[in-house]
């Protein structure tokens, strides 16, 4: 059986590494590292201990699993940290509970608001031009306001 497999040894498995890391780079997201690593690990433990392809294969195959679910775990919402910013990429929530004068007037339940030279939808009571109004939320990209 071993004539099958002539390919396996410490360099086919630091070549396998390689290509993963490549593809761990070409593709989105973070996977192929996890199952690059044991690739490596095998490699020097073959280089280490000569041994048979079934035993490389099941190795891989065990410590392609272990590291998957750690790298899963690594990675988890659960272990991320807590941010400073947590609106850093969704400004418009920082602007909720402050108020700003209209920039143009609500009509029919839609107008305009000027925030740091930045013109923002807004839904509302119908308010005239120039009276301030107070952002109570936000709705996709238009913000809730109501008149102070």
């Amino acid at each position: 059986m071993g004539q099958f497999f002539p390919f396996l040894g410490n360099w086919f498995w630091w070549a396998a590494a390689g290509v993963l890391l490549i593809l761990e780079l070409a593709a989105p997201g973070v996977f192929f590292i996890w199952l690059a690593i044991p690739a490596v690990v095998v490699g020097l433990l073959d280089l280490a201990f000569d041994m048979g392809w079934q035993a490389e294969l099941l190795l891989f195959a065990g410590l392609s699993l272990v590291s998957v679910f750690a790298g899963r775990r690594l990675l988890s919402r659960k272990h991320a940290l807590d941010s400073d910013q947590p609106n850093l990429n969704q400004r418009m929530y920082n602007y909720v509970g402050r108020s700003y004068p209209l920039h143009e007037a609500i009509v029919d339940g839609r107008g305009r608001v000027s925030i740091d030279s930045t013109l923002w939808e807004v839904r509302g009571p119908d308010t005239p031009k120039g009276v301030h109004v107070k952002v109570t939320g936000v709705e996709g990209l238009k913000l809730t306001v109501e008149p102070v």
